[in-house]
């Protein structure tokens, strides 16, 4: 089994309330805002942004398609 460290568990908890706080916001369209808001950090050329959205991404895409277990192997 593979055990993930408490980093990995604080990533993921943030990740998944960023997810929320979007759906929450924008609901069928948070995962467009999402995508908007990384090409603006892509642009910006600010990488760890960009990362950080991209996990996000990741996560409302998993969740849309119900599976946000999925997710899991990025985030690790």
């Amino acid at each position: 089994m593979n055990e993930i460290t408490d980093d990995q568990k604080k990533l993921r908890e943030t990740v998944a309330q960023a997810a929320a706080t979007l759906t929450q916001q924008y609901g069928e369209d948070a995962e467009v805002v999402a995508t908007l808001r990384a090409a603006e950090f892509a642009a910006q050329g600010d990488v760890e942004a960009l990362q950080a959205w991209d996990l996000i991404i990741e996560y409302l895409v998993a969740l849309r398609e119900g599976n946000p277990e999925a997710t899991g192997d990025a985030l690790n």
